[in-house]
């Protein structure tokens, strides 16, 4: 997949110094891989990952300092003219005069860094992998419960925003209300947030938008969450639904299955704790223990020596 990121948001998000940038305001990227050139500084070109955003350390730039200056020039001369995306230096090792000029010449940002280049290089490809990473926006609700990441889905109006309200309430955590940006981190991953407009913010019907970070503080919010358990508000009585829990259906989103229980909407419920008991239970089944196979266990034993008998 590629994207454009722009050159000042690369900078915010890692922490990064500018030391140029030109007229560039974006750049095109297409894979979170990183190419540390020591072999390019060194000479070898034949084979040059020249679409990757550039990393020099302590090792780059050790050798060329250590170069003759006109071949440092020239080496320089010929990297740069490769047209990369941009170059990242890490622990603020200070470029050669040869490189800004290079840089310079041919309009390649550069960017710097305090971090040894391992943590630069790891810091870095995480960010790109969720910038590259495909999305989708769905209508729904995300909220942290027990440490369970549960999307909160169904028909506009049918009260998914104030379980929401009541949840935080009980001291469980905000990541999105009404609209969850969706992103796959990995092929069995699944990460939700809010849009940036509406982050930590909520639509009450009959009071308007409330902010629950100002009204409940920080701790009753959070930027993102992985999405383990999708949770369906449906109003009435819903048909085929399984009363037991032996039967474990799933929804795809963007390739990944998810879990997903019905929950009927109707007077009197408190939907709030019963979404807690799902968080908790989801992660008791995550442990192997499944209450509803020990229960059909159980009946199974006190069956079988009744129809033992008869058959005797």
């Amino acid at each position: 997949m590629k994207t454009k990121l722009k050159i000042d948001d690369l900078a915010k998000d890692l922490e990064l110094s500018i030391l140029y940038k030109g007229d560039v305001e974006e750049i095109d990227i297409n894979t979170s891989d990183l190419n540390r050139p020591g072999l390019q500084m060194a000479g070898f070109f034949e084979y040059f990952a020249v679409n990757r955003i550039q990393l020099f350390g302590m090792v780059e730039m050790t050798y060329l300092q250590n170069l003759d200056p006109d071949l440092r020039k020239e080496r320089l001369e010929k990297y740069f003219a490769s047209n990369m995306p941009c170059v990242l230096i890490g622990r603020n090792l200070t470029p050669p005069d040869e490189m800004m000029e290079a840089a310079k010449k041919y309009n390649t940002p550069i960017l710097m860094s305090g971090l040894t280049t391992t943590k630069l290089s790891h810091k870095t490809t995480v960010y790109l992998d969720k910038v590259l990473a495909p999305s989708i926006s769905r209508h729904a609700g995300l909220m942290d419960i027990y440490g369970v990441g549960i999307l909160l889905m169904g028909d506009s109006g049918v009260g998914k925003s104030e379980t929401a309200l009541e949840l935080v309430k009980r001291g469980h955590r905000l990541v999105a209300d009404d609209v969850v940006e969706i992103i796959k981190l990995s092929d069995n991953q699944l990460i939700g947030q809010s849009p940036e407009i509406i982050r930590h913010m909520m639509e009450i019907r009959g009071l308007g938008i409330i902010d629950v970070r100002t009204l409940y503080g920080i701790g009753a919010v959070l930027l993102e969450k992985s999405i383990e358990l999708a949770v369906n508000l449906e109003l009435g009585n819903p048909a085929n639904i399984d009363r037991l829990g032996l039967t474990d259906e799933f929804i795809v989103l963007l390739g990944v299955k998810i879990p997903i229980i019905t929950i009927p909407v109707r007077p009197g419920r408190n939907l709030a704790i019963i979404i807690e008991v799902a968080a908790m239970n989801f992660r008791l089944r995550s442990m192997g223990h499944i209450t509803a196979e020990q229960l059909d266990s159980r009946l199974v034993d006190i069956i079988s020596p009744g129809i033992a008998d008869k058959q005797e």
